[in-house]
């Protein structure tokens, strides 16, 4: 409890204490008092700056999260599509589908980083491999393994740098879609599509 030396009244803390002389008896203080009152409002004007400086943090902070959650969830543009048919209505639909890919006995692994959202209209997500997302409305099956890095027609399958061919001695290749033969340019993917793409050499 702290009593006031310039007048009678009384105060149950020293910030109250500080805040009356400065209020009440500013022209009366002594150099002792001055000096508290003065110590006391430096150290709030440091406060105040200290408390907008961590405000001003952490909202960079969060904006730079919210950017970079944004980037990671909305995908890439993916490799280097040059498909005749690119998609439309980014974001209108949403389906899905199975894909096996199979290159000399080695089944691709799409669970891997470099296969997830590498586009909006046709991505891996959450580190699945089996089941890709439809995100567009008219994706080819050749744009979306494009959006892999990997091409495909109907007779050629490219992948890693090198273009198997099925016209290429003891190189089979086979493209399906529902157990389906079709030309990649041309089909476009629908909800329940289970794709098959397998390279063999003998």
């Amino acid at each position: 409890m702290a009593d006031c030396e310039y007048c009678d009244a009384s105060f149950d803390s020293e910030d109250a204490y500080l805040d009356h002389l400065d209020a009440e008896h500013s022209a009366e203080l002594g150099r002792i008092d001055r000096r508290r009152v003065e110590s006391r409002s430096s150290d709030e004007d440091t406060g105040v700056a200290t408390g907008t400086l961590a405000l001003g943090g952490i909202l960079v902070v969060l904006v730079v999260a919210v950017g970079a959650f944004t980037l990671l969830q909305s995908g890439g543009s993916g490799g280097s599509v040059d498909a005749e048919q690119q998609p439309s209505a980014v974001g209108s639909v949403h389906f899905h589908g199975t894909i096996e890919m199979v290159v000399d006995g080695q089944q691709v692994d799409f669970s891997q980083g470099q296969y997830q959202l590498q586009a909006d209209a046709f991505h891996f997500e959450n580190g699945g491999g089996t089941q890709w997302h439809g995100h567009a409305q008219g994706v080819t099956l050749e744009y979306a393994m494009g959006t892999l890095d990997i091409g495909v027609t109907e007779s050629s399958v490219t992948y890693q740098g090198t273009t198997y061919r099925d016209s290429d001695a003891n190189t089979s290749v086979t493209v399906t879609v529902d157990g389906q033969p079709v030309t990649p340019s041309e089909y476009v993917l629908e909800e329940g599509d289970e794709i098959r793409i397998v390279v063999e050499q003998s």
